[in-house]
């Protein structure tokens, strides 16, 4: 294992600059992933990462002394810093002590929507995108689009808040939802508190994309117009309507249902 031990070492600046500066993650194609379970989950599930990165007094954590002993082994690079040289890089408070370099994820672009997906139209909330994503990989959807406007699905809160599940989705992002709806080869489903379609009245006994917007505005004209269908969840009580995350559960797991009853 490398020590650096000053903050202008040139590697160290490279990953401080990567962790505090989202548009440098973007350009470089890479990212970081923050904890014990987003780096087991990822060694799990996708192998060694670019690098390993441990705080001085995680390496005693067990956890955390198996995560560097896999990378070591697979000759993955470890580095050791110092606490507070840890801590400028790491957006978990009171965290464990352990970071992955990764290159981010790129799969190429299906050439029509045939299988079970979601298309987020301009969801800006992290944390509302990190639940999506939880919730897509929970009910076995396999594909996730990104509209502009929707945040960027890398940045370290919706990593934190997907806890894992961006490592079993194939992720599109800054994708034409348009056109990526106007070549569906299956049901687009377009969700609105203002719909006349009740989701328990649909049929979902076939792959369906699922299309959800803005957390104030909802999905676009455009977009709802292009579907197949305009889809409200029911509910009671004087609300006007459920948080987008919340509802994006509801649908998946009614879909998971009828196909699983």
């Amino acid at each position: 294992m490398k020590t650096i031990t000053s903050r202008e070492n040139a590697a160290y600046k490279e990953f401080k600059h990567l962790a505090t500066n989202a548009q440098a993650r973007k350009k470089a194609g890479q990212t970081l992933l923050d904890g014990v379970h987003l780096c087991q989950t990822w060694l799990d599930l996708r192998g060694l990462p670019l690098h390993c990165i441990v705080a001085e007094s995680a390496l005693a954590h067990p956890e955390v002394a198996a995560i560097a002993a896999r990378c070591e082994a697979g000759h993955a690079p470890v580095t050791g810093l110092p606490d507070h040289l840890y801590h400028a890089l790491s957006q978990v408070e009171h965290g464990v002590g352990v970071l992955f370099l990764i290159a981010t994820p790129q799969a190429a672009l299906p050439q029509a929507l045939t299988d079970n997906a979601v298309l987020l139209d301009n969801l800006q909330d992290p944390g509302n995108v990190g639940s999506i994503l939880r919730s897509a990989a929970a009910a076995g959807i396999g594909q996730v689009y990104c509209g502009p406007g929707t945040a960027f699905c890398w940045s370290p809160k919706v990593l934190r808040a997907a806890m894992g599940a961006h490592f079993v989705l194939d992720i599109f992002e800054q994708v034409d939802l348009e056109a990526l709806v106007g070549k569906a080869r299956i049901a687009v489903l377009a969700t609105s508190g203002y719909a006349a379609e009740r989701l328990y009245d649909l049929d979902l006994k076939r792959p369906v994309a699922w299309v959800l917007g803005h957390e104030g505005q909802g999905v676009s004209a455009a977009l709802l117009a292009a579907a197949t269908h305009r889809v409200a969840v029911p509910h009671l009580g004087k609300v006007e309507s459920l948080n987008v995350a919340a509802c994006a559960a509801v649908c998946f797991f009614e879909h998971l249902r009828q196909n699983h009853a």
